[in-house]
C-alpha cells in the first residue's frame, strides 16, 4: 500500500487516502465532505476545486490487499444472522443491530480468535443477552487502511453468524403453593411481578391457582393449566428440602423429563426445570417473591427465546451467577449469568 499525491483531475476512479473536510462559514458547518477510501468521480471535481483542492492524496493498493471498507463488509456479512440489520461500511466500520426483541446467542470463542489478529477489532454484547429491537449487538472495524487478502479469508473462515432468537408469546400459568396462601393467612405477592416479567417478553398470564401443601393438589393444578394450553407452568414455593416441601415431587409426577434441579446461582439455587410434552414446568424457590432478580430470570430469557438450557449449560452459570443485588437493578445490562 502506498499513497500518491496527484492533480485532482488525474484522480478519477481512485480512492482517497483520508477524509477531506468542508467548512461552510454561512451555516457554521464543518465535517468530512469526502470520506477516506471514497472513489473520486467526475461530478466531484467542481466541488473539490470549490473546496480549494488542486491535489489529492490517493491510496494505491497492492494486488493482495483489500480496502478497509471491503474487508469490513465481508466479515460483517459472515457475522450477520437472522433478525439482524447490517450498517456500514464507513471508514472500515460495520455494525449489526437487532430487528426484533430477543436473545442474542453465539459461541464467544470465535470472537477471541478473530481478535487475535490485531488489525481486526470485533466487539459484541455478551452471549445470551436479551436485546431490544434496534439495539446494536456487534460492531467491527479494520484498523489500517487496507489488510491482506489472507487476513480477510482467515477472519471469514473463523466467523459464525450471530443468532438472535426472537421472544415467543408464551402463555404462562402460575401455581402458588403453600397452605398459608390457600387459607388466606398470607397474600401472594409474586403474581404482579410475574405479570411484569412475562409482559416484557410479549407473553401472557393464563391465571393463578393456589394449592396447598399436598403433592396431588399441586399436580392437579399443573395438569389443569396444561389442559388450558399453557406453554409454561411456573410453581412457586415448596422447593426446599423440608418435609413439607413437596413441589419437586409434584412436578416429577406430571413431567416426562426432568432436565435439572439445582443451579449454581444465588439467589435461586433450588430452581427446577422439567417438561411434560411441549409444556415447560418450572419449580421456582421462594426467593423469587422477594428478590428482584434470581435464577428464574435467565431461565425465562431462554425459554421465551425457544432455547432449552441443558444440565451442562446450567452447571456453567456459577461464574457470574452471584447477583450483586444493586440498589438500582440494570438487568440484563449486567454480568448476572451472562456466560
Amino acid at each position: 500500500m502506498k499513497i500518491r499525491v496527484l492533480p485532482v483531475e488525474h484522480c478519477l476512479g481512485m480512492p482517497l487516502s483520508h477524509d477531506l473536510t468542508q467548512i461552510v462559514p454561512a451555516s457554521g458547518y464543518k465535517g468530512a465532505r469526502f470520506k477516506k477510501g471514497q472513489i473520486v468521480r467526475e461530478e466531484d471535481l467542481p466541488e473539490l476545486r470549490a473546496m480549494g483542492r488542486e491535489h489529492l492524496s490517493i491510496l494505491d493498493l497492492e494486488p493482495d490487499e483489500v480496502h478497509e471498507d471491503d474487508a469490513a463488509i465481508r466479515l460483517a456479512g459472515r457475522l450477520r444472522g437472522t433478525e439482524l440489520r447490517l450498517d456500514g461500511p464507513d471508514e472500515g466500520r460495520c455494525a449489526l443491530h437487532a430487528t426484533a426483541e430477543g436473545l442474542l446467542a453465539f459461541d464467544p470463542t470465535f470472537v477471541d480468535a478473530i481478535n487475535d489478529d490485531p488489525d481486526w477489532i470485533l466487539a459484541t454484547l455478551p452471549p445470551l443477552t436479551p436485546v431490544r429491537s434496534g439495539e446494536r449487538v456487534a460492531a467491527l472495524r479494520v484498523l489500517p487502511l487496507a489488510v491482506r487478502e489472507i487476513q480477510v479469508q482467515r477472519a471469514e473462515a473463523l466467523a459464525k453468524p450471530l443468532a438472535l432468537h426472537p421472544f415467543l408469546p408464551l402463555s404462562v400459568g402460575l401455581v402458588t403453593t403453600g397452605e398459608e396462601f390457600r387459607s388466606g393467612k398470607n397474600k401472594d405477592a409474586f403474581l404482579p411481578r410475574l405479570e411484569r416479567k412475562v409482559a416484557a417478553y410479549g407473553g401472557r398470564i393464563l391465571g393463578q391457582r393456589i394449592a396447598g401443601d399436598r403433592m396431588e393438589e399441586i399436580a392437579d393444578a399443573i395438569r389443569a393449566f396444561r389442559e388450558e394450553g399453557a406453554d409454561l407452568v411456573l410453581c412457586t414455593g415448596g422447593m426446599s428440602v423440608d418435609a413439607d416441601d413437596v413441589t419437586p415431587g409434584a412436578l416429577r409426577s406430571v413431567a416426562e423429563t426432568v432436565l435439572f434441579r439445582g443451579v449454581p446461582v444465588l439467589p435461586g439455587s433450588m430452581l427446577m426445570l422439567a417438561f411434560a410434552g411441549k409444556t415447560a414446568l418450572v419449580g421456582a424457590p421462594a426467593c423469587v417473591v422477594h428478590d428482584e432478580r434470581t435464577s428464574l430470570d435467565p431461565l425465562l430469557d431462554r425459554l421465551f427465546a425457544g432455547l432449552v438450557p441443558t444440565e451442562k449449560e446450567v452447571r456453567a452459570w456459577g461464574v457470574g451467577g452471584l447477583c450483586r443485588a444493586c440498589s438500582s437493578c440494570i438487568y440484563p445490562r449486567c454480568g448476572f449469568t451472562r456466560r
